[in-house]
């Protein structure tokens, strides 16, 4: 069996959908499993109705939730005419269940919360694909068992495994089977979890290793996996084919065509991994594998919008292994992510994503401890097979604040 992923950018209006629909038909022959994202940038208006409704902002809950409806009518009324409430009824009782879920008052810490209500951008288009394709919709929170960990859920993989062999099994060979990316649920309750920012790649690496999948194909707007953004640059470059390892450096490092958590999976079974275009689809992209020859050229990852924070006893000691445990402890207990770090003996410093909600109160909990200074605004550079020629490119017109080598990888710390 073959494992598809779509995300936001192809199903972002009908024509998407269509387009989806006639990828399944024609690149599938026993059956498939369709994971699937919310459409378009749903999930970021979903975070920002999310915020409203935890802050008792009833006005602009309303105003967030009601954008969000009519983006998903005008979708619905484009595949199916007036009738589609008769067409699309799964899709229709989602609307009518988030409206009774925001006329309650929040209960919950803000990242359960957060977890219920982004949980729908998927809900609501995976009913639509399913119902326009004709396919199975599989409800995700029923197979994918994680812990309480809400925003960034671990998976419990034995329990997850069990759970979607026995529905695949139950199903008749050669269905289509559409279902949630992002979306788990913790073991025990009936609350949603979500696996972390951009995890619909995740989700498909995960039904791939449970079922000992053919291969996993993440259809993209782009070609397949470049050597840049390019946003950032003109000259880009198509890989065809990438070993595990450079995926997961890439990903880990933050490549956004690929889901850091995704590669490891696949690897371990050895499920070669497409990265293919929905606008070309039958063109070849980049295939991941158990290949042994490195990339030919160097890669670039833009990170922008960081913080690069630095941390200094306040007693003048040493930074030893029992400040570094606090430090990690701190970040972990935080939620906030670790991009880069970096020490000498007198301080300690790390690079993160800007976070308002995360970064400033873990700030001032650092500074019962440390003397804290930081710097934002800030952009991370990482070149993967890097020489001296691609460093001073990337630095033109940008003050290096911080850099990093190591055998195959550089990062660079700078102010645009």
């Amino acid at each position: 069996m073959k494992v598809f992923k779509f995300g936001g950018a192809s199903v972002n209006h009908a024509a998407g959908v269509r387009n989806l629909a006639e990828i399944v038909r024609t690149q599938t022959e026993n059956g498939a499993i369709v994971v699937v994202s919310a459409m378009g940038k749903t999930t970021n208006a979903l975070e920002l109705l999310a915020r409203a409704y935890a802050d008792h902002k009833p006005d602009e809950t309303l105003a967030h939730w009601q954008t969000v409806r009519a983006y998903h009518e005008t979708i619905l009324r484009d595949l199916a005419g007036p009738d589609w409430p008769m067409t699309f009824r799964a899709a229709y009782g989602t609307f009518i269940w988030m409206e009774t879920v925001l006329g309650q008052k929040p209960d919950g810490p803000f990242d359960q919360i957060y977890d219920q209500i982004v949980s729908a951008g998927e809900i609501l288009s995976t009913q639509i694909v399913a119902a326009y394709c004709g396919a199975v919709w599989a409800d995700a929170r029923q197979l994918i068992h994680t812990d309480d960990t809400f925003r960034e859920g671990k998976v419990d993989w034995p329990a997850t495994q069990r759970a979607i062999r026995q529905f695949v099994n139950e199903r008749a060979t050669g269905e289509v089977i559409v279902t949630q990316g992002f979306i788990g649920q913790a073991t025990g309750t009936s609350l949603t979890t979500t696996l972390g920012r951009e995890g619909s790649d995740y989700t498909a690496a995960i039904f791939a290793y449970c079922l000992d999948a053919e291969s996993v194909t993440i259809w993209k707007d782009v070609p397949g996996v470049l050597n840049a953004d390019p946003k950032y640059f003109d000259d880009t470059v198509l890989l065809d084919r990438l070993t595990y390892q450079d995926a997961i450096e890439l990903a880990y490092y933050g490549a956004t065509v690929i889901h850091p958590k995704t590669i490891k999976p696949l690897q371990n079974k050895g499920i070669p991994l497409y990265v293919r275009s929905f606008v070309q689809p039958d063109a070849p992209g980049t295939v991941i594998g158990n290949f042994t020859d490195r990339l030919p050229i160097p890669s670039f990852i833009f990170k922008v919008n960081q913080t690069l924070i630095s941390l200094h006893p306040n007693d003048f000691s040493f930074i030893a292994e029992d400040n570094l445990s606090e430090i990690f402890g701190q970040f972990a207990e935080a939620g906030v992510k670790i991009n880069l770090m970096q020490n000498t003996a007198i301080s300690f410093s790390v690079v993160v994503d800007t976070n308002p909600d995360r970064v400033p109160a873990l700030l001032e909990r650092l500074r019962q401890t440390f003397r804290v200074n930081y710097n934002e605004g800030l952009e991370l550079i990482t070149i993967r097979y890097y020489d001296q020629a691609t460093i001073d490119r990337v630095l033109v017109d940008k003050k290096l604040l911080l850099e990093q080598k190591s055998r195959y990888t550089v990062q660079l710390v700078v102010r645009p």
